[in-house]
């Protein structure tokens, strides 16, 4: 215990560390430009105590852009598997949910990583079982922190930019982490992880278009296209921890919203109010079990008109239409976003040309899709990053038979379930299996290898 006390300390004091700030004069260096980058100060690890027994791993600060155009920074943290393809990339976006940056990718995926409150982060860092299916193939793995270096959560425009330069961080990081130039990359998220997605691969073509030769497709689970009608769903329910941590990240971009919301909110609520900005997602969803966070204010339309909603319609889905081939699988009985405005976004983009695989799963919830869709997703994407899947240039929509998984489940399912468990009793993670790879590699660094010195790199621009 004490030495895990000690670790999460030494997180946090490397969290604070200079490598996160945004440096200075950024607005001539070009987006997706690698600025710094370093080992992760501690292992690998799932749920912050299982360590993943990876080939190597880096964290990269990289030049984006936030919501208005303004140049900012992030960072990507990058997985690879031993036996690794280096052609072949997944740019997984993790359901942060939350506006704090201890609930980031670079930081909770660390062995020690403290919970951001009661099982704050539980559920990002089960994520990384979902991230071990893709390391099992092969493929490198990139989670960018996506809301940025002020954890902006919801505000989609940033996040679409920070995924964006995130690929181009990682694709002209060969002589950091070997990832060829020329690699084939494809997009994973969930929930806040998708809402992020979505808006990554909507700004593609106009933000970052020389990708559309890099990009082959983007998986879209549980998508929230509508923010304003989430909100109203959510509220007084299990999830209206989210609507705090929204309008406070939406905040953290948008200061005349932080300054509306802090005008109206009622005293005897502030303080927890503003505690949603200070822990993670199931620490939030815990403190505002079924509240009406709209009573919280003294204008309770404060959060679904007026400034607000403008805000919220300039960081919903449907601004553009993508050109990426798309599997959108989502939950009709869905208890955060009805299915509706879903249905409105796949018919948006079929009616532009867009290419769109829709599933809906008639017994499944938002809750549990995330879980229950993962293999039939992993399988779609299987197929085009290894070309053998020609997605249709026209839309398909079916409704899922089977009552919980669809058939190509059943195809990966085994071999999800055995490598997660082993992979948790430290087997090699990557292809070749237990009798090529051993159960302990050399490579392979132990528990006390931080490894956080950064090398410059040629063509990298290096901030000091």
């Amino acid at each position: 215990m004490k030495f895990l006390l000690r670790l999460n300390l030494t997180l946090l004091a490397a969290f604070a560390h200079s490598f996160y700030a945004v440096p200075e004069g950024l607005e001539s260096v070009r987006p997706g430009t690698i600025l710094k980058h370093r080992k992760p100060p501690a292992p690998i690890a799932a749920f912050g105590a299982a360590r993943i027994n990876l080939q190597d791993s880096h964290q990269i600060l990289y030049r984006t852009s936030d919501s208005s155009g303004n140049a900012t920074a992030t960072v990507l943290t990058v997985l690879i598997p031993h036996n690794a393809d280096f052609g072949k990339v997944l740019s997984y976006q993790v359901l942060e949910d939350a506006a704090y940056a201890r609930c980031a990718p670079s930081y909770v995926f660390q062995f020690g990583a403290s919970t951001g409150g009661l099982f704050g982060t539980v559920a990002n860092q089960a994520e990384l079982l979902l991230i071990e299916a893709a390391l099992e193939e092969g493929w490198v793995v990139v989670a960018p922190d996506y809301q940025g270096p002020r954890a902006a959560f919801l505000a989609n425009k940033l996040a679409g930019h920070s995924i964006l330069d995130g690929i181009r961080a990682a694709l002209s990081s060969g002589e950091i982490t070997g990832i060829r130039g020329d690699a084939t990359v494809s997009l994973w998220g969930y929930s806040g992880g998708c809402v992020a997605t979505t808006f990554a691969v909507e700004l593609q073509p106009s933000y970052a278009p020389e990708l559309g030769a890099s990009i082959a497709g983007a998986a879209l689970g549980g998508p929230v296209p509508d923010l304003s009608s989430c909100l109203a769903t959510i509220n007084k329910g299990p999830l209206a921890g989210l609507i705090p941590a929204g309008i406070i990240g939406l905040s953290a971009e948008y200061p005349a919203l932080a300054a509306l919301v802090d005008e109206q909110l009622l005293p005897r609520y502030r303080e927890k109010f503003y505690k949603a900005g200070r822990e993670c997602l199931v620490a939030n969803l815990a403190n505002f079990l079924l509240a009406d966070v709209f009573a919280m204010a003294k204008d309770r339309a404060i959060f679904s008109q007026g400034l607000a909603k403008t805000i919220m319609d300039q960081n919903s889905a449907g601004q553009a239409t993508p050109k990426v081939p798309l599997f959108i699988y989502k939950a009709i009985h869905d208890e955060v976003s009805p299915i509706r405005y879903t249905d409105e976004l796949v018919k948006g983009y079929c009616d532009k040309g867009a290419s769109v695989e829709y599933v809906k799963h008639p017994e499944a919830l938002h809750s549990t899709l995330s879980s229950t869709g993962a293999p039939a997703a992993f399988a779609w994407l299987k197929g085009i990053m290894s070309g053998k899947k020609k997605p249709d240039k026209k839309c398909s929509t079916k409704v899922a038979r089977n009552r919980l998984w669809d058939r190509s489940t059943y195809q990966v399912m085994p071999k999800f379930i055995a490598d997660a468990l082993l992979d948790l009793m430290g087997k090699p993670v990557g292809p070749g299996g237990l009798l090529e790879s051993g159960m302990q590699s050399r490579d392979a660094p132990g528990l006390g290898d931080t490894g956080a010195q950064s090398c410059p790199a040629p063509g990298i621009f290096v901030v000091r």
